[in-house]
């Protein structure tokens, strides 16, 4: 009867996760992970045909968690700051969620319509009375300037700062909502 494995696929791909947010998408190798799981590199070779599964997989457990932490907030607003939040307190998992080069040559519009996004739109459209183009509209912008705000945090070109984040946020917000009026 074969011998149980000790290191299953669960405690692989978690130990994945824990690498990347600990080091960086850039250290997540095999050996560096058998090190982190006191094991040799067989057992993820075994459980994985490649590396590049492995990190699929975590790349949507780290999707998975973002998506669950931003999700918390009450408001778009609330999306908004979380989304930033995270880039400051995960900067190895935002890097590696938004600037690995997952995304080349996608445009902006790509990615608000991809289905990863689908939720913050329903969301937009709900809280803002309006229908799903108009959302995307309304959101596009925002999501540019979160975005940019949550790259400059994550990669210390900026200090992380919620108060004049929010006034920014909602200033824009208030002149995207009178252009639609």
């Amino acid at each position: 009867m074969p011998r149980s494995a000790s290191i299953t696929k669960e405690a692989i791909l978690e130990g994945a996760f824990r690498l990347i947010r600990e080091r960086g998408h850039e250290a997540l190798t095999a050996r560096n992970l058998a090190s982190l799981l006191g094991c040799s590199t067989q057992p993820i070779l075994y459980q994985f045909p490649s590396m590049d599964a492995l990190k699929e997989l975590a790349y949507q457990r780290a999707d998975a968690f973002h998506s669950a932490y931003i999700l918390e907030a009450e408001d778009l607003l609330g999306i908004g700051i979380r989304y930033i939040r995270f880039a400051e307190e995960e900067a190895q998992l935002f890097r590696f969620l938004f600037q690995s080069g997952r995304f080349s040559g996608l445009s902006l519009e790509d990615l608000i319509r991809a289905p990863e996004t689908a939720g913050l739109l329903s969301a937009v459209s709900a809280e803002e009375s309006l229908p799903p183009e108009a959302a995307a509209a309304f959101f596009e912008p925002l999501a540019a300037l979160v975005h940019g705000y949550a790259s400059l945090i994550a990669n210390n070109g900026m200090h992380y700062d919620e108060d004049a984040i929010r006034n920014t946020l909602i200033t824009i917000a208030e002149g995207l909502e009178r252009k639609e009026a």
